[in-house]
């Protein structure tokens, strides 16, 4: 019993101790974005890396989401006759959780994996400390454009996934079920309201672009210089990053409807 406390006790000491390592990693980065100058070429080259190429699997992720969620939900709607509200259910369903959650975790599988082995590998091959030597801080040159330009994508990708979303529920409601194009529209448009689910959905896929952004650079930047190390920052970066979403989502989520 002794050994299982004390092995929770160290866990737990070594949990919070990297959330504070996190939290200074953090404010660094914000400190030398507002310290100029802005690298520009570097910012936009990792918004082509991390959005522009996301962009097929979030394109394919959305239609597909919302076709199976139209097929599902015309299926359990119509055992009540509420087959006209398909487009409200699709819309919510899609604004308000499954678009930024969904959206949050194919970008931290993706872009966020990337991100983490890439700074890795320049840790490994000693770049960041070649940066140190000709006094430049790695975090300004290499850690902020990565950091903006995940935040940045993410409610961008987020629209993307939502749209499709959308459009894959008409297809199917509307043209494989057979339900009126206007009662789909009508219900979504009357369902679905800007402050409640659309400023929510945006929100949320701001806060899951910050988190996404801090870890897998946090994680990049603090690898071990070896193969194994890279490896296991990449992993870890999945994990942490996911489940912050997964978290994050439910506290923002609860916190919102008060």
């Amino acid at each position: 019993m002794l050994r299982l406390i004390s092995a929770v006790g160290e866990r737990s000491a070594r949990s919070i101790e990297q959330l504070g390592d996190i939290s200074i990693f953090g404010c660094q980065i914000v400190k030398c974005f507002l310290r100029p100058p802005l690298r520009f070429r570097p910012f936009v080259k990792e918004l082509h890396k991390l959005g522009v190429l996301s962009l097929l699997i979030i394109g394919i992720s959305g239609l597909a989401v919302g076709m199976v969620l139209a097929l599902q939900g015309y299926i359990e709607l119509s055992k009540y006759g509420s087959e006209s509200s398909l487009g409200g259910f699709v819309g919510i369903v899609l604004v308000r959780e499954l678009g930024p959650v969904l959206t949050g975790l194919l970008v931290t599988g993706r872009a966020g994996s990337a991100t983490t082995a890439e700074i890795g590998t320049m840790v490994a091959s000693e770049q960041l400390d070649g940066l140190r030597m000709m006094s430049v801080n790695p975090i300004d040159v290499v850690v902020v454009p990565r950091a903006l330009a995940m935040i940045l994508v993410m409610p961008l990708l987020n629209a993307i996934f939502t749209v499709l979303g959308l459009l894959g529920g008409w297809l199917v409601g509307v043209r494989v079920m057979g339900l009126d194009s206007g009662a789909y529209i009508g219900s979504l448009t009357a369902s679905v309201g800007f402050q409640e689910d659309v400023a929510s959905g945006l929100l949320k896929s701001v806060l899951f672009g910050v988190l996404v952004a801090l870890v897998s650079t946090y994680k990049g930047f603090n690898s071990a210089p070896t193969s194994e190390g890279v490896s296991h920052s990449t992993t870890m970066c999945v994990v942490t990053a996911s489940l912050a979403i997964l978290v994050s989502n439910y506290f923002f989520t609860a916190l919102w409807g008060m």
